[in-house]
């Protein structure tokens, strides 16, 4: 009987402000991952800004790429075909990983899958988690997406919630700003917190009417700022780590019980987190707590692979590869591509 070939991808992932490259055995099996993060550079401004990110992608991709390469010992000749990340994302970012991958495509002849970014998220479980199969309900949070998604199988998903508004991701940066936290909110108010008292200050937990599983965060955000704002103008101490655990708790809380009420719903015993806010130390908790009492098996990547990265990038391309995904040279950048409409 012939031995099964492996299938070995490099993968390319630059939609915002990483620069990562990994080569993914098998959609499972991680050889190498490879990330230049520009956090410290884009600190200075308090935010990411674009025309920055794309030209140290520029300056950062080759040798991202070589090392990865070198980490996993393999060369191009060795390779099954090139994965890269094509939205959404910064358009000038996404652009550099693309014309990257089609090059390389080009050259080494090798077949291109182009990916998209929270396909890779969601896929980045598969790697956690090698026993994990769809179907399973995945809660994807990040800085530009909050989604409730069925996963029903590895390339056939459906949107069943998402944020009206502000992703929980983005709310966290504003709140951390008026604060005085700084850049990344995420994890800086979830250092925050855990010196904090999470029921200090009551910030609403918003429900939208007639759509169980959306999301709408900007009402919380709102209230936060109202608070400071409220506090400044009557001369009252502000104590942050209460408000930063105060806030956190009432943005936990509302993802928790959507996505709980979601898995309950659709009959699948399976929910999984995905995307940077993933990452996020009392999120965790809470949803594994919740998924205990109603037995529930839960799955959440380590903190690595929550945030942006190659590796799932390969691992989406995996799947996407086995079922025939193939892309010309033609294929471009799309900032706000939808996860339906790949």
């Amino acid at each position: 009987m012939e031995e099964k070939k492996d299938i070995l991808i490099l993968a390319i992932e630059s939609s915002c402000d990483e620069t990562a490259a990994a080569v993914v055995k098998n959609g499972r099996e991680v050889l190498s991952n490879v990330i230049s993060s520009q956090i410290a550079l884009h600190t200075l401004y308090g935010g990411v800004v674009p025309e920055i990110a794309s030209r140290k992608h520029i300056e950062n991709i080759n040798g991202v790429i070589l090392q990865a390469l070198e980490d996993a010992n393999v060369t191009l000749k060795d390779l099954s075909a090139i994965g890269v990340t094509y939205g959404p994302g910064l358009v000038g970012a996404l652009l550099v990983g693309v014309a990257e991958a089609k090059a390389i495509s080009y050259a080494a002849k090798l077949p291109l899958v182009g990916v998209h970014h929270i396909e890779g998220h969601i896929a980045a479980n598969y790697i956690e988690d090698k026993e994990l199969t769809p179907p399973f309900v995945c809660l994807v949070v990040s800085g530009g997406h909050t989604h409730l998604v069925v996963v029903k199988d590895y390339d056939c998903y459906e949107i069943i919630g998402r944020t009206r508004d502000d992703a929980a991701g983005e709310a966290f940066d504003k709140v951390a700003r008026a604060i005085g936290l700084g850049y990344p909110g995420g994890p800086k108010i979830d250092k925050a917190a855990r010196e904090g008292n999470p029921e200090a200050i009551h910030f609403p937990r918003a429900k939208v009417a007639d759509a169980p599983y959306d999301f709408s965060f900007s009402g919380v955000k709102s209230a936060v700022l109202n608070y400071l704002n409220g506090c400044k103008m009557k001369g009252e101490p502000i104590i942050e780590a209460d408000v930063a655990a105060s806030f956190q708790q009432a943005v936990c809380e509302v993802l928790v019980s959507h996505a709980v009420q979601a898995v309950k719903d659709y009959h699948l015993p399976k929910l999984a987190l995905a995307g940077g806010v993933a990452s996020n130390s009392e999120l965790r908790r809470l949803m594994k707590e919740a998924c205990e009492r109603e037995g529930i098996a839960f799955y959440y990547p380590s903190p690595g692979l929550c945030t942006d990265n190659a590796a799932m990038i390969g691992a989406a391309a995996y799947y996407e590869y086995q079922k025939g995904t193939r892309h010309g040279l033609d294929l471009n950048a799309v900032p706000n591509l939808k996860l339906l409409e790949r």
